[in-house]
């Protein structure tokens, strides 16, 4: 017969507690809520004797018809509530009991009969309706006592509820108590006792196995361990040694990594990334000598990066090496460690070896995702053999190199990248901004010969101002080329840098210029927030160029959608004709809001004034620089 596991037994035992006292809870609250109802009712019906002495009063004092009308409709809205309830709060009679319906009808009729005599026109007098009025008050203190009494019996139907479950929570811990000590407490000493005898050296202890459950499956699990020590126990010093032994190596070889991982981290040249590799490994493995080499990309030639403990005859010999001239430098796709022997009699590069008195070198490829891209070689004088951990100690250094080295590549190509994207993007700016104004002298220069040719002094004249205007201009051009690509961000908020693109705009200009902001949302990254500054500074320079404008207003709305507006009081244009072959800015500012995904829209119109806006995704990530670069020269030829 299958025993009950003890999870089941105790769920049973939790389900059965947990049942009963869920539905004395649920009895509480719902006597609760009766009590919280009819008090509430009792209140409302203790008002009825109020606002009838009230009515009384109204009558014998001589009150006005229509206050004595207001009295009686809000009594008419007390009666009501104590009929029909209240939604809002827990108010209710108690229509279960007949003694309470039976009263609330009699003060319902002797209300209906008392109502037109308080509304009549004439109105009786107090002293001939006193009668009356008291008998209606009894009727309603007879309701306010049935009530209290189903309140009573509902509160002694409380107390007992709680006595109850103040019996149930004793039970209950008696229960538990009694549960936890047969099918917990109980197997547990058991346990307890038999380890105290397997701690005082008697393997023989043994634990009767009663039941099924997990202590029984804990017993019989004790009385393996108990078995298997026993039978172990004659041997287990020295298999105790040889864990030590193992542990203590693994250790070594950790240490090993971590010590390994640490140097090439903070090695900052492949000449003593490569040389202090050397150094460390052929400490580990206590290697003779190390050699360090690389190989090009068709893997044609090994180069020497470094040495450690080679002579340095046999280190200029090897320089560079061709694959496959000797046992170094021949590492195959699929090759691993490898201990070679070094013969007297071996040809090639082996015989130099043989004669330094090395025995054996150990080839050790630096492969990174399955591509070789150099080895180590270790030379030994003595005897060598290399077991499955040290060999994979030796793979996983050889792995390190390889990371380090390729990841001190890929920053070397980064930065040539980050300096080629730098002069695309000032080839750029240049482009579009100094070159249209060079073009345009060379214009002038071509007509001013002309002029001179012609003898047309006015020309000439007219020619030479528009030279000097350009000339200027192309002389500011310059200057806010360089305070732009002086303008950078300094962290994870925009403003700074706003603010000081206004104040550069100010001195420039003379121009007044007043940041707002507004709003709050998560932070824009740092090549995001370069092409916004880009985009407000050519708005600006449009500004300052054309707009013969007296003040200007940046806004900045934060949000899940970030949104810039300048807006300035100058001169205005119609937008219709602003996106002409000679209106190279804004086109510009359109280039740039595509590259984050931006929208900008501009809103003017002659004699009112611009505002130009940048509705940023909710999202916004910069274009790759590559495709951005070449969507811009593109548009810009």
């Amino acid at each position: 017969m299958a025993t009950a596991s003890l999870s089941k037994k105790l769920i049973r035992i939790g389900v059965a507690l947990l049942s009963v006292a869920m539905i004395s809870i649920g009895i509480t609250l719902w006597v609760t809520w009766q009590l919280e109802g009819g008090a509430a009712a009792v209140n409302e019906a203790g008002r009825l004797r109020m606002q009838t002495w009230r009515l009384a009063a109204a009558i014998g004092t001589g009150q006005p018809q229509r206050q004595i009308e207001k009295l009686v409709e809000e009594f008419d809205r007390s009666v009501n509530l104590l009929k029909h309830g209240d939604s809002s709060r827990p108010l209710f009679m108690p229509w279960d009991d007949p003694s309470v319906t039976g009263r609330f009808t009699e003060v319902e009729r002797l209300w209906l009969a008392q109502r037109q005599i308080w509304l009549s026109p004439q109105g009786p007098a107090f002293a001939a309706n006193a009668s009356e009025v008291e008998s209606f008050v009894a009727a309603i203190d007879g309701l306010v006592l049935a009530i209290e009494q189903q309140l009573s019996q509902l509160t002694a139907m409380l107390n007992l509820a709680q006595f109850v479950m103040m019996a149930l929570a004793i039970l209950g811990a008696v229960v538990m108590l009694y549960t936890g000590y047969m099918y917990v407490i109980n197997p547990l000493q058991t346990l307890r006792r038999g380890l105290r005898k397997v701690e005082a050296g008697d393997f023989g202890a043994r634990i009767a196995v009663e039941v099924d459950d997990e202590f029984g499956q804990v017993a019989a699990g004790f009385n393996r361990m108990a078995e298997t020590l026993q039978s172990l126990y004659s041997g287990l010093e020295s298999q105790v040694k040889a864990k030590t032994q193992r542990i203590e190596a693994q250790r070594l070889r950790l240490e090993s990594l971590y010590e390994m991982s640490a140097f090439l981290a903070k090695a900052e040249g492949i000449e003593s990334m490569s040389r202090g590799f050397a150094e460390r490994v052929r400490r580990v493995v206590r290697a003779d000598a190390v050699a360090v080499r690389w190989a090009d990309e068709a893997r044609h030639r090994y180069l020497m990066l470094a040495t450690d403990g080679l002579p340095a005859s046999l280190s200029e010999q090897e320089r560079i090496l061709a694959a496959g001239a000797c046992i170094c430098g021949g590492s195959l796709p699929d090759a691993g460690v490898r201990v070679i022997p070094i013969m007297a009699d071996s040809g090639g590069g082996l015989r130099q070896c043989a004669k330094l008195g090395f025995r054996h070198v150990v080839n050790v490829p630096v492969r990174l995702q399955h591509r070789i891209l150099g080895e180590v070689n270790l030379f030994f004088r003595d005897e060598v053999s290399l077991n499955a951990e040290e060999a994979e100690l030796l793979d996983a250094l050889a792995s390190h190199l390889a990371s380090a080295l390729e990841g001190l590549r890929a920053e070397a190509l980064e930065r040539e990248a980050a300096v080629g994207q730098e002069r695309a993007m000032l080839a750029r700016e240049l482009h579009d901004s100094i070159a249209q104004s060079l073009a345009f002298l060379k214009i002038q220069v071509q007509l001013l010969r002309n002029a001179i040719a012609r003898g047309q002094s006015e020309r000439m004249h007219s020619i030479l101002d528009e030279l000097d205007a350009g000339v200027r201009e192309s002389i500011g051009d310059v200057r806010e080329l360089l305070v732009h690509f002086r303008t950078r961000t300094s962290g994870e908020e925009i403003e700074p840098a706003l603010q000081e693109t206004l104040h550069k705009f100010e001195h420039q200009s003379g121009v007044g210029a007043q940041l707002e902001v507004e709003g709050a949302g998560l932070p824009l990254a740092a090549d995001v927030q370069i092409q916004v500054l880009h985009v407000i500074q050519e708005a600006l320079s449009n500004v300052r160029k054309h707009a013969h404008a007296q003040h200007v207003r940046l806004r900045v709305v934060k949000g899940e959608r970030w949104r810039f507006e300048v807006i300035d009081d100058g001169v205005g244009f119609d937008p219709g004709q602003a996106l002409g072959p000679s209106h190279v800015g804004l086109k510009i500012m359109l280039e740039r809001a595509q590259r984050v995904g931006a929208v900008l829209s501009i809103d003017s119109a002659p004699g009112r004034g611009t505002r130009i806006s940048l509705l940023l995704p909710t999202n916004p990530v910069c274009a790759s620089a590559a495709a951005a670069d070449a969507a811009i020269d593109a548009s810009a030829e």
